[in-house]
């Protein structure tokens, strides 16, 4: 990467392009530090990494940085109830509450597996005032939700679970396993991977994690506070940027795993190729086939933006914006993300430390995503 100054890494040569535009989100000043992975049939492509992992410019970006990937963690996440899935241990069309008897209170019996990946149980938020520990407590916050009476009517509307995800769907893991969400992504995906990316980090890995620059705000001010929206968003009150050592020990599989954009590549191109990465087939082509079914195209109640949901990931909408019909991903809060194709079996993933909002996708992610598509295509 010589005449890169601050990037290092690895590109083909076919995706030149790529390693330009990462280089020039630096030279136009959009980065303080962040990573950039793209895998063709399950090998990478593009591996590059800059900057700064401090906004102080003191500590680099190293090749083992990483740092808060907030809802991209979604995509780890759906992909442990989709290996239960596959294995026959969950249904989903199965009610939660035969995992989970306690769910079927306030009217919740009938709500079955796929409307929790598809974010339309209801229960986008929180039902009652939380002060942000409460998402440490596993236990508290699973109580909240299983005496918690939906928003909507289940199964009518989506609407974008931003925290409740990762606990409706880890509690699910949790009760058929025995294994917290994170012991089982950990033992059954990222240790046979070889993909460094933790929910609920341990201290050991505190040395390698990048600080997060700050937002003023962390969304537009006409979301009403008692919209579903404003509660999904606002309960508890979060902090853009917000990381210390009791949120990154946490397990909060929506919001809270850690990696880089070669590690969330990693578990992307798995899918992108079908299941089966380095030998190893973690899901059947049935199974990731059935998670991009379309389970509901809507305006969602809390993102306000037209989506079509599949089991856990976005799906290409038809606006010319993808790869393929077959295109499916999932970002987080500040500009991280993962996209996968299974026509090219391609994948690409962003991921970076200075945290802009732009709800439906981050203009420093696109310039890339252009870039590679360009090469793909």
């Amino acid at each position: 990467m010589a005449g890169y100054g601050e990037i290092h890494g690895y590109c083909d040569s076919r995706f030149h392009q790529v390693s330009e535009r990462f280089a020039r989100n630096f030279e136009l000043g959009l980065e303080v530090g962040a990573s950039f992975a793209a895998t063709v049939d399950g090998e990478y492509v593009v591996d590059l990494w800059g900057g700064s992992a401090n906004e102080a410019g003191t500590l680099p970006w190293e090749k083992d940085t990483i740092t808060n990937v907030y809802s991209t963690t979604k995509v780890m996440t759906a992909l442990c109830v989709l290996i239960l899935v596959d294995r026959g241990v969950l249904d989903l069309d199965a009610p939660v509450a035969r995992y989970w008897p306690e769910f079927s209170q306030a009217g919740k019996s009938a709500i079955p597996v796929r409307w929790l990946l598809s974010h339309c149980s209801g229960l986008s938020g929180f039902g009652e005032p939380l002060p942000l520990e409460a998402l440490y407590d596993w236990e508290r916050i699973v109580r909240v939700l299983a005496r918690q009476k939906p928003w909507w009517e289940p199964g009518t509307r989506s609407g974008y679970h931003a925290v409740t995800f990762g606990y409706l769907l880890g509690e699910l893991v949790r009760r058929a396993t025995g294994k917290t969400l994170g012991a089982f992504f950990r033992e059954e995906v990222a240790v046979p991977l070889g993909a460094d990316f933790h929910i609920g980090l341990p201290e050991e890995h505190e040395g390698r994690v990048a600080q997060m620059t700050t937002l003023t705000q962390m969304l537009p001010g006409q979301i009403g506070p008692e919209t579903i929206a404003g509660r999904t968003f606002f309960n508890p009150p979060l902090t853009p940027g917000h990381s210390d050592r009791a949120w990154r020990a946490a397990e909060i599989p929506a919001s809270n795993g850690h990696g880089n954009a070669r590690s969330v590549a990693r578990v992307g191109s798995l899918f992108a190729c079908g299941g089966k990465l380095g030998g190893r087939r973690l899901l059947s082509e049935a199974t990731v086939g059935r998670a991009i079914e379309e389970q509901i195209n809507n305006v969602d109640l809390v993102l306000n933006l037209p989506m079509r949901w599949g089991l856990g990931f976005g799906l290409a909408n038809g606006n010319g914006l993808f790869l393929s019909p077959r295109s499916f991903y999932w970002g987080g809060l500040g500009g991280s993300w993962v996209e996968m194709d299974l026509d090219t079996r391609s994948c690409f993933s962003y991921v970076m430390n200075r945290l802009q909002l732009n709800i439906g996708g981050d203009p420093r992610m696109y310039a890339l995503r252009d870039a590679f598509f360009k090469a793909v295509l």
